[in-house]
């Protein structure tokens, strides 16, 4: 991904372009069969990762700045850090040359909330979910059915990467991770932490090395550096509940079947 010198705001020009300029890409051999990846735009096409078979994300999800892209860093962060705005809902993985590759995020209820510069500590590719003790004490009619945890796969909450912040050597049970939810992107949730595409996360997951720090912009900042409409982009999502029944029977299905029946997406999300 080349490096674009932008000016202020110039990302989101740059989005537009991309998404003009894109084709399809090339086909994918998975287990001995062919899957046809379709018009997709660069980067978030179907991907085949293990044994599993991501699903391409749809242009409509995909629309102006909702979308990975590189070019000129124009915050105040030093190279080598993620710094993520929840206000316009973006991360930036920052480049010591000044450049960043920002990604577009969804902010849970958990991200919110997420304000101290953390650390990130531990990887996890394909990694399972398991309702912490607070969730199960706050909301047990929600997370009460998922006690047990759901393994790492498909219909994982976590998708198909997750980046664990720690802060003085402690877990702060906050995460940067996939997700299902392809509509929550750009926009606010009721749970969850920090999510991306899961094209997006599998990118940052293979570029952030261990012990990288995450600071969070402010509001004041967000505004100084993405103007005052993207400092105040996406709307409040309502809460999605999905039966255990769902979730656990899902985990049978078989990825490239799943796929094929629901390209737009046929994972869900429960946190």
């Amino acid at each position: 991904m080349s490096t674009i010198t932008l000016s202020r705001r110039a990302f989101a020009s740059t989005a537009l372009f991309g998404a003009l300029a894109a084709c399809a890409g090339p086909r994918t051999e998975l287990d001995g069969g062919e899957v046809a990846q379709g018009d997709f735009l660069d980067g978030y096409g179907p991907m085949a990762d293990g044994e599993y078979l991501l699903p391409g994300v749809p242009d409509r999800y995909l629309i102006g700045v909702n979308r990975r892209m590189t070019g000129t860093y124009l915050g105040d962060q030093p190279g080598g850090v993620i710094e993520i705005d929840p206000h316009a809902k973006f991360l930036y993985l920052i480049d010591r040359d000044g450049s960043a590759i920002r990604y577009p995020i969804a902010v849970g209820r958990a991200g919110k909330s997420l304000r101290r510069p953390t650390v990130v500590r531990r990887k996890a590719e394909w990694p399972g979910w398991t309702p912490t003790a607070n969730m199960l004490r706050s909301e047990p009619e929600v997370y009460g059915p998922f006690a047990r945890g759901v393994p790492g796969g498909l219909t994982s909450p976590l998708g198909a990467r997750a980046l664990y912040l720690y802060s003085g050597g402690r877990d702060t049970y906050y995460r940067i991770h996939g997700t299902n939810d392809l509509g929550s992107i750009g926009n606010s949730g009721s749970a969850g932490c920090i999510r991306l595409f899961n094209q997006d996360i599998i990118d940052l997951y293979n570029r952030v090395a261990g012990d990288t720090r995450v600071v969070i912009r402010s509001y004041e900042d967000s505004v100084r550096i993405e103007g005052e409409v993207d400092a105040n982009r996406g709307v409040e999502l309502p809460a999605k509940i999905v039966s255990a029944e769902d979730i656990y029977g899902a985990t049978e299905l078989d990825p490239l079947a799943a796929a094929a029946a629901d390209p737009d997406g046929v994972f869900v999300q429960v946190n």
